[in-house]
């Protein structure tokens, strides 16, 4: 829920408190900076021209349907239901972005050194938290039970 309430969250601080692409440092390795990615994870897409908005929301509306439709299907599953919430969450997020601004608002800057990770969002953490999560539930979960022949 956090995170679905985190757009606006994210306007108010990202467009009130910085300035387009400035750093302001935070800790020795955490930043916050404003920037605007039209594309998809890295920036990917981002020089395409624009109807990369479209797809990139149509994915996200798409992903929801899914995600809607898996919830329901494992509401008994909290860990399995846990990621799958992290995952619309964020999805959601990212498309309210690109359907109010034509673009996503990125602002979380971690960097050590010469290396840097790429801007991102709390969106894109709630993706990336509940994709893990999906994974691990797959590798550690219960198998399903085998018929085993009378």
């Amino acid at each position: 829920m956090l995170d679905f309430i985190s757009p606006a969250m994210r306007k108010w601080l990202g467009i009130a408190l910085l300035v387009y692409q400035e750093v302001v440092p935070v800790l020795p390795f955490f930043s916050l900076v404003l920037v605007y990615n039209t594309g998809a994870a890295f920036s990917f897409l981002a020089d395409a021209g624009g109807w990369q908005r479209w797809f990139f929301i149509a994915i996200g509306v798409i992903a929801t349907v899914i995600i809607v439709r898996l919830l329901r299907h494992h509401a008994g599953q909290p860990r399995m239901a846990f990621a799958l919430a992290l995952l619309l969450g964020g999805a959601l997020g990212n498309v309210i972005d690109r359907v109010a601004l034509g673009h996503v608002v990125d602002f979380l800057y971690f960097h050590y050194r010469s290396f840097a990770w790429p801007a991102f969002n709390v969106a894109d953490s709630a993706i990336t938290i509940g994709a893990g999560l999906l994974i691990w539930d797959s590798l550690t979960g219960k198998p399903a039970a085998l018929d085993k022949p009378a």
